[in-house]
């Protein structure tokens, strides 16, 4: 019969969950997007989501993607990807925006998340920040594009919230400025920027508490990181 190793086991820690102690700074989120057109809906509406969250305190930043090599097809050293995995070790959350094209998110897209690695020496950048998840689409409501954010949010070891964002018809739902009417669309995307917030705020001081797993604590520091990095290369 198996039993948990008692020197590994931990039961889940109440001062851990709930310190005395928070941050107070203004939560941080990376939002990126998954197009390239100088008319990028996918842009758009993160930018509208930028907007919502700046007014909730957060403070943003984005990832411009243009120029941002394939994946393996430059060194980790590329400006634009050592860019990009500075602004996801800065951000304490993130916003990901695709278009949806042939049924799946663009490529432009999954090569963003690629080039995020699972780990950088002992630190796994992505690990316990928050996810919200968001497409746009050129014809009727789909949700291919999401659901396949929310695996690979899970496979980076996110903590995806709930809610999410799915705009049908992005064309006509934007002005010639390039700022949202208002429609029930939009107001989707306050209430994610709000639980996205929520979520954040909640669990920052605490995440790694939250991911930290008995599996990976019976192994040795260095055995972790060595097979950590042979997955992310597999």
């Amino acid at each position: 019969m198996a039993d948990p190793t008692p020197e590994h086991f931990r039961a889940p820690d109440a001062q851990a969950l709930f310190p005395a102690e928070r941050r107070e700074d203004p939560p941080r989120i990376l939002l990126l997007y998954g197009s390239l057109r100088a008319r990028s809906f996918s842009r758009l509406a993160a930018e509208e989501a930028a907007r919502i969250l700046q007014t909730l305190g957060a403070e943003t930043r984005f990832f411009d993607p243009a120029g941002l090599p394939m994946p393996d097809g430059a060194p980790a050293e590329h400006p634009k990807v050592a860019e990009l995995r500075g602004l996801v070790e800065w951000c304490d959350g993130m916003v990901w925006s695709s278009p949806e094209r042939h049924g799946a998110m663009t490529g432009l897209m999954k090569a963003q998340i690629d080039w995020i690695p699972l780990s950088i020496g002992a630190v796994r950048p992505t690990q316990g920040k928050t996810l919200a998840v968001m497409q746009v689409s050129g014809g009727s409501q789909s949700f291919n594009a999401v659901n396949q954010l929310r695996i690979l949010g899970r496979w980076m070891r996110l903590l995806t919230i709930p809610n999410q964002s799915s705009v049908a018809k992005a064309f006509q739902e934007f002005d010639e400025a390039g700022r949202m009417k208002p429609s029930p669309y939009y107001d989707r995307i306050v209430d994610v920027m709000e639980e996205l917030v929520k979520f954040t705020l909640l669990t920052r001081d605490i995440r790694e508490h939250l991911v930290d797993r008995y599996s990976e604590r019976k192994e040795t520091g260095e055995a972790l990181i060595a097979r950590v990095n042979r997955t992310a290369s597999s």
